[in-house]
């Protein structure tokens, strides 16, 4: 098993200075450097406490030189509100400068302040982000592009720096509903795979994606990282309290739509999407849904400080 952390920059209550938030995060990641995982995947979010991050290029230039081993994800780029000729020249020069150590998460995004401040709607949402990351991945392609599409029109452009990664970084699309999972398959795309999603409907999921690349005619070998929140605890009750406070917060700052979805979205979390107990418990978990999911790639969301420490010390020694 494989792991990586979906890093947030949560703010809760801004009970802390902003800065601090960011030192912890950037604790996190040097240790992380050092400690057997994979990846940082930085989450993009605006307008929001829930994590105050709104651009994971400079964030994620940052942690490249804090690192020397740990790969930068991007988790993701929110491609329907750039300018897609930008977006490629940021990424790439983060690649170059990082030593060609960035894994490239694409997503349309889904928060309606997010749609409303930058003037996207939500009906051109989709089309925009995939013509968007059409783009992108022309401009790493190809020495120089000419594109007339819906949304942009380049005549004969040059984008520069390329990535020192060739052709391109290995690139994902976060894909959480049945549409995005299809067309994402449907294109030979990897995907991501969101952290919101119960253990059950996760796996329904993967079937999906796997049975639409079969149909058409694609195989894509790269990793699947799946995002779970994880709480870890000295004890199981410790977990499980970790777990609902956590919940709680998601619930409340992030995922209100899911509260008209569910009679108990906050126990939803807590039983069915969050891995959570004691280090033991949580190494017979992952392993259960490693054998189910199958999860050959944990994209872990600690859900506290502790959690991180005691994944990174007791957990992933146990599993790596």
């Amino acid at each position: 098993m494989k792991f990586g952390v979906l890093q947030f920059f949560s703010w809760p209550g801004r009970r802390v200075p902003l800065p601090t938030v960011y030192e912890r995060a950037l604790d996190r990641i040097r240790i992380m450097d050092t400690s057997g995982y994979d990846a940082v995947w930085l989450a993009e979010h605006h307008f929001s406490t829930y994590s105050v991050c709104p651009s994971v290029h400079l964030m994620g230039m940052h942690a490249a030189n804090l690192t020397r081993r740990l790969r930068i994800g991007t988790a993701v780029s929110l491609a329907a509100f750039y300018d897609p000729t930008r977006l490629a020249e940021e990424v790439a020069m983060l690649d170059v400068l990082s030593g060609g150590r960035v894994n490239w998460g694409a997503g349309r995004g889904f928060d309606r302040k997010e749609f409303e401040v930058f003037g996207v709607t939500q009906e051109d949402s989709y089309p925009r982000f995939r013509e968007n990351v059409e783009i992108v991945l022309r401009a790493w392609r190809e020495d120089r592009f000419s594109y007339q599409g819906q949304f942009h029109q380049y005549n004969d452009v040059e984008v520069l720096p390329k990535p020192l990664q060739k052709p391109h970084p290995p690139v994902w699309m976060a894909s959480g509903s049945p549409k995005a999972i299809a067309w994402s398959a449907s294109q030979g795309h990897a995907i991501l795979m969101d952290p919101h999603a119960s253990h059950e409907e996760l796996a329904e999921k993967y079937r999906g994606y796997r049975r639409g690349l079969a149909e058409h005619g694609h195989r894509n070998d790269q990793d699947t990282p799946m995002a779970r929140l994880v709480a870890i605890g000295k004890t199981d009750a410790e977990g499980r309290e970790i777990a609902r406070a956590g919940a709680a917060w998601t619930v409340g700052s992030y995922a209100k739509g899911r509260r008209a979805q569910y009679a108990d979205p906050v126990g939803r979390y807590v039983d069915q999407v969050i891995v959570h107990g004691s280090p033991a418990r949580v190494i017979d978990e992952l392993q259960r849904l490693e054998e189910e999911l199958p999860l050959h790639y944990l994209l872990a969301a600690p859900l506290s400080h502790g959690s991180f420490l005691r994944l990174t010390d007791e957990v992933i020694p146990a599993l790596a």
